[in-house]
């Protein structure tokens, strides 16, 4: 999301803060030249720029840039950021680094737009959207740097964003792109909302400070409140129905981007308009996109920028990274291991020297040689990079696995008549979505254990006997439920999970400390949210009838990871997911508007019989 990417919060320990943020300033300010421009745009609007050039101008240099919304400070000639680039590798091989305000932001002249509409057909000078913007920037620095005509560009989350929308109509010089943790489409995966679910707890957050009322230097934003919780559960439960957060302790600014997100509850012109995804056609650049299997914001915009570009821009070069991160995880000094999974080696040293680096080198100054597959993923459960030509594999094949009376789950198609399980989902004691009180996001969450959960009367459990043999997947996974429900809407969370066998043991971390536990830890592997009244159409929602079968279909975040041999693959199937996703009233309607009186139990069945197979597909690579 729009969140300050995890690399940063591992920068600012006071030792870091004080010794190597010195260090790596001193070391720019001898090797860089800053200077700080605005730069013209078709329209008149000016965007602040920095631009960092190297000293020694023995050589000629490549340009690469990042977009953002979240300033380019330090602001002034005299005053030189800690670190350049994406990575030191490349910070010290010279660019021209290059850093802008976007539209409407910090510096930056203009309006700014949530994830800016991209303009495809421009018919006059007012028609302009971010990749016009690039455009405009980079034929500006061709003629006012010394450079050798070529351009990159990166960026994590909104920047990765601005990376993604510099993509279509390219200028002829941007010869390498990597959006990185890009947000691709907020209604349907990334950030604002998945299927339709709106993910309270991140958004309250974020939006409280992003675009409250500009300071008269230009170089923050005062936030709309400040909030001191230490019980995030607790703070929105009591907080109430969400029409609550647009009051005067709140999101008082009738157009803060706040209230335009929750005003459009469904896949309306707002939200379709914001899908970069449909644009990124005859794509030019080579294109690098990187993304984390434990990025709680935007996993699904690395995976569908990916897509899109494949299917859409034939025979582009473009390839695809997915390891075990979290949001911008990857640009972290090291990564070594994360949540309850040991990786060994350092990560972050082969993504970055062996990827990053080399990808840039390659497009940007011909050097070296980048022979990087087209898929590079890290398989968690074995803990590998595995490579593949294609995504997903050609041998990745999707496996039905139903869900069956007794919490059993098997390949078996289910021969009973009318078998069925049921729960009541409580609006006033919805499921946490993590064990124990946080004050913020539990960031490891998506690989957390869910013996919390599964002890709920309102969370179904499904489990495979233990297994025979290894299974990998691969992919794409798929839900299929046939539900009923006495409300008239409803959320359905789907988890997959790993259950480990007892006696299961992970070895210490740190050499003297005690190994680790995990006989029967129920290891979340992929969870998603879908709100019932989409089950049809995203901009067309319908109730439900009351207790009539109904079918849902929709689809988890792709995946790679290895069930090992003893370990059990389960399912859990919940209605509330709090407060990472808002309550659901469980009656139709305006949920944005709802009050809480609103907000009802509902008896929810989820069917498992021959008639009404409820299952998920699982893409299980073959041997």
């Amino acid at each position: 999301m729009r969140r300050i990417p995890v690399y940063l919060f591992l920068f600012f320990s006071p030792v870091f803060v004080f010794c190597q943020v010195l260090t790596d300033s001193a070391w720019i300010r001898e090797n860089y030249q800053k200077t700080d421009r605005y730069i013209t745009m078709r329209d008149g609007i000016k965007l602040y720029t920095a631009v960092f050039t190297p000293r020694d101008t023995g050589e000629v240099y490549p340009l690469l840039m990042q977009r953002t919304p979240y300033s380019c400070s330090p602001y002034g000639e005299n005053n030189y950021r800690s670190r350049l680039g994406p990575n030191a590798s490349l910070m010290k091989e010279k660019y021209i680094f290059v850093y802008q305000d976007v539209r409407g932001r910090y510096k930056s002249e203009g309006k700014f737009r949530e994830m800016t509409p991209a303009v495809d057909v421009k018919k006059s000078n007012n028609d302009v959207d971010e990749s016009s913007d690039t455009y405009d920037t980079i034929e500006w620095l061709l003629k006012h740097t010394r450079n050798n005509g070529r351009m990159g560009m990166y960026g994590i989350s909104f920047p990765g964003f601005y990376s993604s929308a510099a993509l279509p109509d390219a200028h002829p010089a941007l010869k390498a792109v990597s959006p990185q943790a890009p947000m691709s489409d907020e209604f349907m995966g990334d950030d604002c909302n998945h299927n339709g679910a709106f993910f309270l707890l991140d958004n309250f957050s974020f939006y409280s400070g992003f675009d409250g009322p500009l300071a008269a230097d230009s170089q923050s934003y005062r936030p709309f409140f400040k909030t001191n919780y230490k019980d995030a559960y607790r703070f929105f439960l009591d907080l109430g129905p969400l029409k609550n957060a647009n009051t005067t302790s709140y999101f008082s600014g009738t157009n803060s981007t706040w209230r335009q997100v929750i005003q459009h509850d469904t896949y309306d012109s707002f939200w379709q308009s914001r899908n970069i995804r449909k644009h990124l056609k005859n794509i030019k650049p080579a294109v690098l996109v990187v993304g984390g299997w434990f990025d709680a914001e935007d996993l699904y915009g690395s995976l569908k920028t990916y897509r899109a570009i494949e299917e859409q821009s034939p025979g582009n070069h473009t390839r695809l990274v997915m390891g075990p991160w979290t949001h911008g995880g990857w640009a972290a000094p090291s990564w070594k291991s994360f949540a309850d999974y040991r990786f060994g080696d350092d990560l972050n040293k082969y993504y970055q020297d062996e990827i990053e680096t080399k990808f840039f080198n390659l497009y940007l100054k011909d050097k070296g040689s980048f022979d990087q597959p087209e898929i590079t993923v890290f398989e968690t459960g074995t803990n590998k990079w595995k490579h593949y030509d294609s995504w997903p594999p050609a041998n990745s094949k999707p496996v039905p696995f139903y869900l069956q009376a007794g919490g059993k789950m098997s390949e078996r198609k289910p021969t009973a008549n009318n078998s069925r399980s049921e729960y009541v989902s409580d609006p006033s004691n919805p499921v946490p979505y993590t064990n124990g009180i946080w004050s913020r996001r539990n960031n490891k969450y998506m690989a957390e254990d869910q013996r919390f959960a599964a002890q709920r009367s309102d969370v179904l459990s499904f489990q495979t006997d233990a297994l025979e043999k290894d299974i990998t997947l691969t992919g794409e996974i798929g839900a299929r439920l046939f539900v009923t429900t006495t409300g008239s809407d409803a959320d359905f969370i789907v988890k997959l999970i790993d259950v480990w066998p007892e006696g299961s043991y992970l070895p210490a971390e740190i050499s003297g400390e005690d190994s680790l536990a995990m006989g029967g830890y129920q290891q979340m592997v992929r969870a998603e949210v879908f709100r019932g009244k989409f089950r049809n159409s995203f901009d067309k929602p319908e109730p439900f009838v009351k207790n009539k079968i109904e079918r849902i279909d929709f689809n988890l975040n792709e995946v790679a990871h290895t069930f090992k041999k003893g370990h059990r693959v389960m399912v859990q199937v919940q209605s509330s997911w709090f407060p990472l996703v808002d309550r659901n009233p469980q009656q139709f309607g305006y949920i944005p508007g709802m009050d809480a009186k609103d907000f009802k139990k509902a008896a929810i069945r989820i069917y498992h019989d021959a008639a009404h197979s409820s299952h998920i597909i699982l893409p299980v690579m073959q041997e």
